[in-house]
Formats: structure tokens, C-alpha cells, sequence
């Protein structure tokens, strides 16, 4: 489960990923340039749960803007890439609103590189059951690029390390959380991609579905996947908090990359 929030006071990993955004309109906008470090792997390709990050930026802060000043809390975000990533380049991405509920809100965001359709992305959100989660008074949802972007691979920056086949491990750490000090759903993203990717030695993920079912509270999440003809199923366990489940999340991969 994550919440969207000022950068300054949680997530700060994730805003080193270098995403900008902008309002145009009612729809809002967003860019980030690619680099070695967003990699997967061993695979020149941006990671697919980078795209996840990205989505539920755009998406959230869009959310805000309805919920303010509760915080909004991401109850379910898809990602489907319709050929894999690029190496390089600048992807773009535009957000818009599709239900404003009184519950729910929901968004979807199309992506783009090179000026070719990327990705199709959508979230959901909810109001944070604790009132007294609130957006900082200072809170804007035009995100300028970080001082200092991403310098070392985003698993090795989140200390998310592969435990064996199907497992991958992802600590708690103090500029990785939310504003109400869980594990970022972003975060969650990457644990579940890179247990998925454990069972499929050079490919990436052509999609990325999560579902977070309570937060992330103490850590390490453990993430464990299970992979069959290229589809997966991913489980997300908060092992510090009595191995609760976290989340869930569904994945198919692209296969050896070329």
C-alpha cells in the first residue's frame, strides 16, 4: 500500500528516478530521462516497476487533488507494455482521472518514448483511514527533477537482493517510506518484479498488476513468485509483522531479451 507525498519527506529514493511533473489542463504530465541504473539486470531495458513508480506518481498526485488534505492510498495499479523498454531516451507520461468517487478514485496514464506508445497504465485509490494523515501545507503536485538522481541500480540503491529462485528480499528503510512511515508501494513494485525475473534469467516484464492488502510496517518484505509459460503469480509477506500478507501482485514476462 502506498500513499503519494511530498518527496522531501519520504520516498526520497524513488524521487531520484528523476520523474517531473506538470498540470495541463486536468490531465498531468510527466517525463523522466532513462539510465543505466534503471536497468533491469543484466538487460539493458528500463524496469517495468519503474514504470509502477512512475504510475503511481502521476496518478496519486492526481488523487491528491480530490482528497486533499487526507491522503490518498493506493489500493490496486496495472502496467502493460505493449513491446519492452528502451535503454535510453525519455518516457512520457499523461495522467487522467476516470472515476471520482466518493470512495474510490481512479486513474490512467499512457505512456510514451521516442514518440511511440509504451505503456497503458491505471491505479486506485482510497482516503487513508487515519485522519490525521495529511499532505504537507507546501504539497504541489508540479514535482521538479531532484539535485541528485539515481546513482546505483535501483535494487542495489533499495538493498532488494534475490534470496534464491522465486524470492526476493526488500528491507525497510528511512528515505523508502510513505507519510505514514509503511513501505512504499513503488518499493513493493520492485520486490515483486525482481521475483518474477529470478525464474526468468534475461527477460523483463511485458506486465506488472499489484494489489496491497494492508501496509508494509516493519520489513524486510519478502516477495515469492511462482512463474508458468511466461505468466507469474507474486506473493508479498511483511516478515517483520508476523509474516502478514502485504500484497499480491500478477506478472507476465516478454522472455529472453533479444
Amino acid at each position: 500500500m502506498t500513499t503519494s507525498t511530498d518527496p522531501d519527506r519520504s520516498a526520497a529514493m524513488l524521487a531520484e528516478l528523476g520523474f517531473t511533473t506538470r498540470m495541463a489542463g486536468g490531465e498531468l504530465h510527466g517525463a523522466a530521462s532513462i539510465t543505466a541504473a534503471m536497468h533491469v539486470p543484466g538487460v539493458p531495458r528500463l524496469r517495468t516497476s519503474i514504470l509502477a513508480v512512475w504510475t503511481d506518481t502521476l496518478t496519486g498526485l492526481l488523487a491528491t487533488q480530490v482528497t486533499a488534505p487526507r491522503v490518498p492510498v493506493t489500493l490496486e495499479l496495472d502496467v502493460q507494455l505493449y513491446r519492452p523498454a528502451p535503454a535510453e531516451g525519455t518516457v512520457e507520461g499523461v495522467a487522467r482521472a476516470v472515476k471520482v468517487g466518493r470512495s474510490v478514485f481512479v486513474a490512467d496514464v499512457e505512456f510514451s518514448s521516442s514518440g511511440e506508445p509504451l505503456a497503458i497504465a491505471s491505479a486506485s485509490f482510497m482516503m487513508a483511514p487515519d485522519p490525521g494523515l495529511t499532505v504537507p501545507d507546501a504539497f504541489s503536485v508540479e514535482l521538479p527533477a531532484p539535485p541528485e538522481p539515481l546513482a546505483t541500480p535501483l535494487a542495489e540503491r533499495a538493498g532488494c537482493v534475490r534470496r534464491g529462485p522465486g524470492v526476493a528480499v526488500l528491507p525497510r528503510s528511512a528515505d523508502g517510506l510513505n507519510i505514514s512511515g509503511t513501505i512504499n508501494g513503488g518499493l513493493i513494485a520492485l520486490a515483486a518484479e525482481e521475483a518474477a525475473l529470478s525464474l526468468a534469467p534475461g527477460g523483463t516484464l511485458a506486465s506488472l498488476g499489484l494489489r496491497y492488502l494492508q501496509p508494509a510496517r516493519t520489513g524486510p518484505v519478502v516477495a515469492t513468485a511462482r512463474l508458468r509459460d511466461g505468466l507469474g503469480r507474486v506473493e508479498l509477506r511483511d516478515s517483520g509483522n508476523g509474516d502478514r500478507l502485504t500484497g499480491t501482485a500478477t506478472a507476465r514476462t516478454f522472455g529472453t531479451a533479444a
